[in-house]
């Protein structure tokens, strides 16, 4: 597939319901696939909400109020009802779809991005490697599983959370691996104007670093769910307001239509995947740029796991225990 008409989607979850806000991402959806959009980046943390309350109140505040505990009750498990109702959209819509959820495995919840192909299939589950500051009180820790692209029914893509485009390293994982598209995903409503640029410098640089087209989807709060968040919260009105930046950015870190700023909708544009080749045979930075003799990269993609068996094989035969 050689053009791809994408969207980036700047969408307000139905606060505090995880099927609400499912409901409300299915049927964006569809309405997005009527238009002939073939890919969408939905913003982090959306299914059923970014914890905002994190933000404002201290750790003591959280432990002793019901925002973590709710938060908790309503993240996805994977696969669940939840995950279901999304793949079935994308097969209706014939839609590559790449979402955050709070997802909930066991007692621990993570920052993931899950990405459905056009079939429903799940293609990719990656949870953010570093929660930022105040989120380390919500959510563990990834592995370097999910630092990897991924073939889809559109092209090669890869997904990053938020300050994890702060990480080179990282970023430098997926443009290695080729990725033609990247979906970046931020909560938006936080951290106001200083935000919302910052994450315009991290996604242009990162277009004109990979030579790859980059989808930025924030999530948008009303004026009534910022009010209702920080009363929950104990807090006065302000702070969550602004950094919001929805926007397509191409190979040549140059925007693709007017970004998002504030409210819902979404940003449109046809991605011709033939500009990345033009564009690397001026840079490609893990190609005929790249000095791997010099600087490479080393990455550990094993599953992070609790439990590790070790066996015992044919100790009379070779003298030594196996790991499996």
């Amino acid at each position: 597939m050689t053009v791809v008409k994408a969207a980036a989607v700047q969408i307000a979850p139905v606060l505090y319901s995880r099927e609400g806000t499912v409901e409300k991402v299915t049927r964006r959806i569809v309405e997005l696939g009527r238009r002939g959009v073939q890919f969408a980046t939905f913003p982090e943390a959306v299914v059923p909400y970014y914890p905002y309350f994190s933000f404002v109140q201290s750790g003591s505040e959280m432990r002793r109020g019901e925002d973590q505990q709710r938060l908790f009750e309503q993240a996805v498990t994977v696969p669940s009802a939840a995950t279901h109702a999304i793949a079935d959209a994308c097969r209706q819509a014939e839609m590559v779809v790449s979402i955050g959820i709070n997802e909930r495995d066991g007692g621990t919840l993570y920052d993931t991005q899950l990405l459905f192909d056009a079939d429903g299939t799940l293609l990719q589950r990656r949870r953010k490697i570093m929660p930022t500051h105040h989120e380390r009180m919500i959510w563990g820790q990834g592995d370097g599983s999910g630092l990897r692209a991924v073939d889809s029914e559109v092209g090669r893509i890869g997904q990053l959370v938020c300050w994890e485009h702060y990480n080179p390293l990282a970023r430098f994982a997926l443009m290695a691996d080729g990725e033609q598209i990247h979906s970046a995903m931020f909560p938006g409503s936080i951290f106001g104007d200083l935000f919302t640029s910052q994450i315009e410098v991290n996604i242009r640089q990162h277009a004109l670093e990979a030579a790859c087209f980059v989808l930025s989807a924030s999530a948008w709060l009303t004026d009534e769910q910022q009010a209702r968040i920080m009363e929950d919260s104990g807090c006065s009105i302000g702070p969550i307001s602004g950094g919001c930046f929805t926007s397509i950015v191409d190979p040549d870190g140059q925007l693709m239509g007017d970004p998002l700023r504030s409210g819902e909708g979404a940003v449109v544009a046809e991605l011709d995947l033939s500009l990345i080749d033009r564009r690397k045979q001026m840079m490609d930075s893990v190609g005929h740029y790249s000095r791997p003799e010099l600087l490479s990269l080393l990455i550990d993609r094993t599953p992070a796991a609790c439990v590790h068996e070790r066996t015992v094989e044919n100790v009379e035969t070779h003298g030594a225990s196996t790991v499996h």
